[in-house]
């Protein structure tokens, strides 16, 4: 196996074995696969994530000295 720019290369002596699998599916199951096989090699839009959508992701109780005390207060010296 290697991994090409789209996603995962197979040998088709891998391939050889999965469909080795699949060919005893019942024809409803492998309609269904084929169905999620091509869905999934449709090109589909990255979603766009925004920085100030990020904003006020972080729930704390805490207020920001008391969470500045504490990673402080976890930091180990290495000498």
């Amino acid at each position: 196996m290697k991994k090409n720019g789209m996603g995962l290369a197979l040998k088709n002596k891998t391939v050889d074995k999965y469909f080795g699998f699949l060919r005893r599916l019942d024809n409803e199951s492998k309609k269904r696969l084929i169905l999620k096989l091509k869905q999934s090699m449709e090109n589909k839009e990255k979603p766009v994530i925004r920085l100030r959508n990020l904003s006020g992701a972080w729930e704390d109780s805490r207020d920001s000295d008391e969470i500045i005390k504490e990673i402080k207060d976890s930091r180990v010296e290495k000498k």
